[in-house]
């Protein structure tokens, strides 16, 4: 007969713990056993509750709370970011160009060039051409990805690497910029970037690439603090680099949900057969994995693009007079959305312009008439750039889970954006107060690669409405801003509860797991300046050490 040895309890005690939820107040001690919280409170029952034997780690001043959900980002796509040549703080077309020079220079025998965040005030209201490009790099192929991740920017020999030319169609839901004469300007839009640049530079890497930037993702993100993470944009190549990590170490560095993409092909039949295809991964992962480190929980639909680059779909006209349709042409998403809700797949909406956002909630309005009611459906719109009046109330009579992302509001990036609205639209963006006060849910992600990663950034653009990038821009609207308290229970236990994980993660409760984050500093006290370049002291998933710093 055998007996097993009983795994020892772990006491944390810190200068504040924050549970999750707002309304509850902060705890000076916690005990974790077996992976999972114990108890949670003073100091006395949480010691008792633990015995005698439990070991006692004492974090002194430090600011425990939930790791962070990271309610919004591309994994792998932003681990392969790291290795590109970062634009976001190029001012202008003569930095871009002469970043590019340095990193060909640095690089002589590359194959190519890939970059990203280039912002469109850098090139002050010029189209981008390949021309602008050929100017610094002419020899070798240049990607760029935009900063919002929505278009790319190629120089000539990338059009030939892609084998675009003048007869090259336009994808549904995507634009090839042409000039005058037909040719190809090396601007390439929404499902055109999607298709023809993301789609070769997917070809091209190998599986020990796509490893490597899954690594790297995991790596950064643990050290800011995030224990889970919805994928929101998954496809064939980044399901497999999954599995091989499950395979071989049997989970995740940390828990994750993803949402699979789905592509408009302008075949309702093709359409509805990438839904079945996505529940039957679904449920093949859930037999061969289970659901504690990984699984699929829904589709992500892009509705429309971005307003930077005036391809949102908007009720009114941009200041240009332009405007864009929806990328899903409405019948064929109404089908798929029922079809998807019908399996039971949660659906993610990207919606950046009002009329997107209408189009959004029509559809959950008729998953809601097809398929009845149902308290796990969950559905969510990701971004909510500009949201009219009424669409803060339908979201609100619907619960449909308001997913955004502050560092996209970072006042450094907020030029071009306001210059393509033109009107008082302008100053009707991102309401978070709105949302929050017409009883809307809200998860705050960041949407990494489109911004930076890092949660104490996107907490501190939460609290100040001011900017990381530069810090003497003046607040974007700061009237709008979030308590420490709800911020906070935004970025952990509003992110669980969206994939409908409130319970697991997302909260130091008993029977919660282990997932938490230390802070070198107290939101709650401190000046919010300080988490601009704040430690994560430590970060634990499931009661193991997955990060420290020295």
């Amino acid at each position: 007969m055998t007996t097993s040895t009983p795994t020892p309890t772990t006491v944390y005690r810190a200068g504040a713990i924050f549970t999750g939820r707002a309304s509850a107040p902060l705890a000076e001690a916690f005990a974790v056993r077996d992976g999972r919280i114990l108890a949670i409170g003073g100091i006395e029952p949480v010691a008792r509750a633990a015995g005698n034997d439990a070991q006692l780690v004492d974090l002194g001043d430090g600011f425990v709370a939930p790791g962070t959900v990271e309610s919004h980002t591309h994994l792998l796509m932003f681990g392969q970011s790291v290795e590109k040549v970062q634009l976001r703080d190029c001012g202008s077309l003569t930095e871009i160009q002469s970043r590019l020079r340095e990193a060909r220079e640095a690089n002589p025998n590359a194959e190519r060039i890939l970059g990203i965040s280039w912002r469109f005030e850098a090139l002050q209201g010029l189209d981008p051409t390949a021309e602008m490009i050929d100017e610094a790099v002419p020899d070798i192929p240049v990607m760029l990805d935009a900063n919002d991740l929505h278009s790319v920017w190629v120089n000539s020999a990338a059009l030939v690497e892609l084998g675009i030319t003048s007869d090259t169609p336009d994808p549904i839901g995507g634009e090839i910029r042409r000039d005058a004469e037909g040719a190809a300007t090396g601007f390439l839009l929404e499902t055109a970037a999607i298709q023809y640049a993301w789609g070769y530079l997917a070809e091209s890497a190998s599986d020990a690439d796509r490893d490597r930037f899954l690594a790297a993702a995991f790596d950064a993100y643990l050290a800011t603090g995030v224990t889970t993470a919805t994928d929101m944009s998954l496809g064939a190549p980044e399901l497999a680099a999954f599995e091989r990590i499950l395979t071989r170490d049997g989970r995740l560095p940390f828990p994750m949900t993803a949402h699979m993409l789905l592509h408009p092909s302008g075949d309702l039949t093709s359409d509805l057969a990438q839904v079945e295809q996505v529940a039957a991964e679904r449920d093949r992962i859930a037999a061969a994995y289970g659901s504690d480190s990984f699984r699929i929980v829904g589709v992500k639909f892009i509705l429309d693009g971005v307003i930077d680059a005036c391809t949102a779909a908007m009720r009114s006209p941009f200041a240009s007079g332009s405007n864009a349709e929806p990328i899903w042409p409405r019948e064929a998403a109404l089908a798929v959305a029922v079809a998807a809700d019908a399996h039971g797949l949660q659906l993610a909406l990207h919606a950046i312009g009002d009329s997107a956002s209408d189009l959004a909630l029509d559809l959950v309005e008729a998953c809601v008439r097809a398929n009845g009611p149902r308290s796990s459906r969950r559905p969510r719109i990701e971004h909510l750039e500009y949201v009219a009046p009424d669409t803060v109330r339908r979201l609100a009579a619907l619960g449909v889970t308001a997913s955004m992302q502050p560092v996209h509001c970072d006042p450094a990036v907020l030029d071009n954006w306001i210059a393509m609205l033109g009107d008082d639209r302008a100053e009707r963006g991102f309401p978070w107060a709105e949302i929050r006060d017409a009883g809307v849910r809200i998860a705050l992600g960041t949407d990494a690669p489109t911004a930076p990663h890092e949660a104490p950034h996107n907490l501190f653009i939460a609290l100040t409405a001011r900017s990381v990038l530069e810090a003497a821009r003046a607040p974007y609207h700061a009237e709008r801003v979030f308590t420490p308290a709800d911020a906070l229970e935004a970025m952990t236990y509003g992110g669980a509860w969206a994939t409908g994980l409130e319970d697991e993660l997302g909260t130091l409760v008993p029977g919660a797991r282990a997932n938490f984050a230390v802070l070198d500093l107290n939101p709650f006290t401190d000046d919010p300046a300080r988490l601009v370049g704040a430690r994560v002291r430590l970060t634990v998933v499931d009661g193991e050490v997955r990060h420290r710093t020295a």
